[in-house]
């Protein structure tokens, strides 16, 4: 892991005294001495965030600094047990302020208040705070986890093990759950040692356990919670570990309950989620396979054809890029194809014909399916991705990714192919490619493929 690059900081308090010499020193008014400040400091490269740079300062007016300073006061009592209902009340009051305040865009709230001790405090009422006050806890406790450095700080509190607590303790109360799981999602969210604490408090056993416990779609959370710990997004890492975490998240059956989550008609969000969740699961041909021998690919496609019917635009996409992902298993193209998936995608390419996100993700589908497979790309043929395809080019030209995805299913449908050739350039695919290669640098390489496999010779001009 790479050492942090050394920032130069400043206090508040030697903010506030350089701002207050610029006044009474130089004369300046509180206006022109607080840019004064702020520009003398940027130019000698020193860090202002968690600095509250406003006329206001660090006083009580501030809303940060306000609610940090009154939560400060009451956790020290609930110290000295004497908290009770109206104490507990006045915390959440509190709390949600301080929330609040850390979700205005642009304000730099999050971390004035990471910067002030705010999550070192957050997690001390956590642990003292009963159900009625521990949602409200959880979700500040979210908004301050925005950055690498605020979740060091929480991991050297040891904020996974106080997380997992309330979660292990306190499975009856399903908003307490959700609440932790996103959690877990900040915090790990970019930080490989906080996937690594996680995991090894055994979070996958407890994520096992609220899927067949509850509802499905009853804790969403949850399904992010996944998602995260499974991401390899902390460029500090050389190698990740999420790709063993996948495989012991499969190991355990995890796999099994997220498509059960499938087939249980959730609402959209939560089923765009648990997509997203199951997508990071499947690492290898093995666990692909899984999914589909569990009824995956039947829950999938029929998650499509629901996408088709309501206009749901994102599970349409979520659901495409999963199907994808599992087709990566030569067992599971034909298994799609079987179950009629071709004629399922062209429905879905018809309903959005509209929408050159949604295409994209279906010509990627079939890019994909007809991979080395020519009775895959006969079946594309004859369910209309020709026609597709042509239609999709000549309406977005001006989508650069839609563009360069129908270059590589052209191909791989002609390939291996040659009735398919025929077909294509009869329609005028042939002036379509050569334009999408012409406008973007980034189609030339699959333009040029798609024109060599179309069988012409002139494919490199």
């Amino acid at each position: 892991m790479a050492p942090p690059k050394s920032v130069r900081s400043i206090s508040q308090q030697a903010f506030d005294e350089l701002v207050k010499e610029n006044i009474e020193d130089l004369g300046m008014d509180s206006t022109e001495a607080l840019e004064d400040a702020i520009q003398t400091l940027t130019l000698q490269g020193v860090d202002l965030s968690g600095i509250v740079t406003s006329i206001l300062g660090s006083g009580e007016e501030n809303p940060v600094i306000q609610s940090l300073e009154k939560l400060k006061e009451l956790d020290r009592d609930c110290k000295q047990g004497d908290g009770d209902e109206t104490d507990v009340k006045e915390i959440i009051e509190w709390l949600d302020k301080l929330n609040d305040a850390c979700h205005v865009d642009g304000s730099g709230n999050a971390a004035i208040a990471t910067k002030n001790g705010a999550i070192e405090l957050v997690c001390s009422i956590c642990g003292k705070l009963g159900s009625e006050g521990l949602v409200s806890a959880l979700k500040t406790l979210v908004s301050l986890l925005h950055d690498l450095q605020s979740t060091e700080i929480f991991r050297e509190i040891k904020g996974p093990k106080m997380v997992m607590n309330i979660l292990n303790n306190r499975k009856e109360n399903i908003s307490i759950l959700n609440s932790g799981f996103a959690v877990v999602s900040a915090a790990a969210t970019g930080n490989e040692v906080l996937k690594e604490a996680f995991m090894n408090l055994k979070i996958d056993e407890l994520i096992l356990q609220c899927l067949r416990e509850f509802s499905r779609g009853s804790i969403p959370c949850l399904y992010d919670a996944v998602h995260v710990l499974l991401t390899s997004d902390d460029n500090r890492v050389v190698a990740s570990e999420v790709y063993g975490y996948a495989r012991r998240f499969a190991k355990i059956g995890i796999v099994e309950a997220l498509v059960d989550s499938l087939h249980d008609g959730i609402k959209a969000s939560s089923l765009v989620s648990a997509s997203v969740a199951l997508k990071a699961i499947a690492v290898n041909d093995e666990i692909c396979r899984a999914v589909a021998e569990n009824g995956g690919i039947d829950a999938i496609l029929r998650c499509i054809d629901d996408s088709s019917e309501q206009g749901e635009k994102v599970v349409a996409i979520t659901c495409c890029s999963l199907l994808s992902k599992l087709a990566g298993s030569d067992i599971n193209k034909s298994a799609i194809v079987d179950k009629d998936g071709m004629n399922k995608l062209m429905k879905l390419a018809t309903r959005f014909s509209n929408d050159p996100a949604v295409l994209h993700e279906v010509m990627s589908m079939i890019t994909v399916l007809s991979l080395r497979s020519p009775h895959n790309a006969a079946c594309a043929i004859e369910a209309g991705a020709g026609d597709i395809v042509i239609q999709a080019m000549q309406r977005f030209p001006e989508s650069e990714l839609l563009q360069r995805s129908c270059c590589f299913m052209i191909r791989n449908l002609v390939v291996r192919n040659p009735e398919n050739r025929t077909i294509l350039l009869g329609n005028g695919i042939e002036k379509l490619i050569r334009k999408a290669k012409m406008n973007y640098k980034s189609c030339k390489n699959a333009a040029t493929d798609a024109l060599r496999d179309l069988g012409l010779d002139n494919y490199n001009l």
